[in-house]
């Protein structure tokens, strides 16, 4: 079998281009073909587990499903995971490197491209097609010496790109144009078409800019991208996606973390009628009308809690607790519950120990190593099935560890405060079980509507609809090109 491979390049961050290759997998399976998603270098605290134990971010586990395979470490071969302003944990073929300064990790990158090259190789192996991912944009002509996100990564495997800019922010011809007139003459001969994201209204309105960015560069165009309203249905990876969602009179209040991860346990919650996510910025107090506050995971637990007590969102939860209101914490947020954490050797980011919220008696420790598995769990007061993952470093123990709410191969996990209404877990993505999620919101007094997973199926289907109808994609699979031998 001799795979073939195209990239998706963007003019800047959030331009779309993880919602493009997963539409771009599923309308290529469809079609008969095998797919493999792929991104060399990705940041992002939202981390999905794959079934060997590895981590990799949120959209290529999204993409592995369109594509209909199991997701993998190889989809994602390098994955940061931003722990303070200036440093991140390195995470290389699915396992936890270490921490690197941004400064560092610039200068230094010994090995990783080699990684993502073995990784590509790897899946090419075993597909026909292999759907490649950047990072940023490859403009950013300051970062071209040691990238390996964009154009470093496509020169070394000798992968075509597609160029994607999105009309929605304005200045799409300038940022298609500019990328290529700084890029050096290497990168631009890696470029073989462009296409317009986001587009709203009458796309004949738009057909003159399409042709002059194609004059001034010399590249096709492989189409103009609507706006695809329901993306929000799918599950997001970047901290600039995710947004409050209207719905229903039951109203989820969660405190938008400074180093929020994992924030893809809110999805399944968002897609429910019923249900008013509203997710709090910074600067703005917690409404009084909630009827759960949901602490979410955290990149660096000591500090997010710093983060939450200098909004003055502690004061809010426990006000919300005192009138009889709910709260759940998960992974970082369960930590945050309980009476100290701990770091002594600053694992997550932050060295010492302070005082949690109080509202469980639980103690943290960061120690040990990281756990990053798929779980199978039940409820232990109905016996529901939860599926789910942990990923996280620190170990809780206490009092309330005996009132755990969920079993797991027979070992107890979380904890529950006395009154019933606290408790916390480190199981993520425990609200795409159907069966769980509607036991919760019946104990908050609402109904469950929503079957999670046919829904995220339906919109993948609608997606790749979508980009049937507006690209070109004979022209597009055209374009990729046979993977040259490791």
């Amino acid at each position: 079998m001799t795979a073939r491979a195209i990239m998706i390049q963007g003019t800047g961050s959030n331009v779309g281009k993880s919602m493009i290759v997963a539409g771009l997998a599923r309308a290529f399976v469809r079609r008969g073909l095998s797919v493999a998603p792929f991104k060399p270098q990705n940041m992002s605290n939202n981390a999905a587990v794959t079934p060997e134990g590895g981590e990799i971010g949120r959209a290529q586990a999204l993409q592995a499903r369109a594509a209909m395979r199991p997701p993998h470490t190889d989809m994602n071969p390098v994955l940061l995971k931003p722990e303070t302003e200036t440093g991140a944990q390195v995470i290389v073929q699915g396992k936890r490197r270490g921490t690197q300064a941004a400064g560092s990790f610039m200068r230094d990158k010994t090995g990783l491209l080699e990684a993502a090259l073995d990784s590509f190789h790897r899946l090419a192996a075993d597909v026909d097609l292999v759907l490649i991912e950047g990072a940023g944009s490859p403009a950013e002509t300051n970062l071209r010496k040691n990238d390996i996100a964009n154009m470093g990564f496509a020169c070394a495997a000798e992968v075509p790109v597609v160029l994607v800019g999105d009309i929605h922010r304005g200045g799409v011809i300038a940022q298609i144009v500019g990328t290529h007139t700084v890029l050096d003459p290497q990168d631009l001969a890696r470029i073989k078409g462009f296409a317009v994201n986001r587009f709203r209204g009458d796309r004949s309105l738009f057909d003159a800019g399409r042709d002059d960015i194609a004059a001034r560069t010399g590249w096709p165009s492989m189409g103009v991208i609507p706006w695809f309203w329901d993306a929000w249905k799918l599950p997001a990876e970047d901290m600039m996606d995710i947004a409050s969602r209207p719905g229903g009179a039951c109203k989820i209040v969660v405190p938008q973390l400074e180093r929020m991860a994992n924030f893809d346990d809110l999805d399944p919650l968002a897609a429910e009628p019923n249900v008013t996510v509203e997710i709090v910025p910074a600067g703005r107090a917690l409404p009084g009308d909630a009827d759960l506050v949901l602490i979410p995971g955290s990149k660096s637990t000591i500090g997010d809690l710093t983060y939450l007590r200098a909004q003055g969102w502690d004061i809010d939860i426990l006000a919300h607790h005192r009138r009889g209101g709910h709260v759940m914490g998960l992974c970082g947020g369960y930590q945050m519950l309980g009476q100290t954490v701990d770091d002594p050797d600053g694992v997550d980011g932050h060295r010492g120990k302070v005082d949690g919220l109080g509202l469980l008696d639980v103690h943290t420790v960061m120690a040990g190593e990281k756990r990053v598995t798929l779980t199978e769990a039940v409820t232990r007061d109905g016996n529901l099935p939860v599926s789910g993952y942990e990923i996280h470093m620190g170990r809780t123990d206490g009092t309330d560890c005996a009132r755990a709410w969920l079993e797991i191969d027979g070992r107890l996990e979380g904890a529950v405060s006395p009154d019933g209404r606290v408790r916390g877990s480190y199981l993520h993505g425990l609200f795409s079980s159907d069966a769980f999620r509607a036991s919760v919101l019946s104990g908050l007094g609402h109904e469950s509507v929503a079957g999670y997973d046919d829904g995220v199926e339906a919109t993948l289907d609608a997606l790749a609809d979508h980009l049937e109808d507006c690209m070109d994609l004979d022209a597009l699979l055209a374009l990729a090109e046979p993977v040259r031998n490791a």
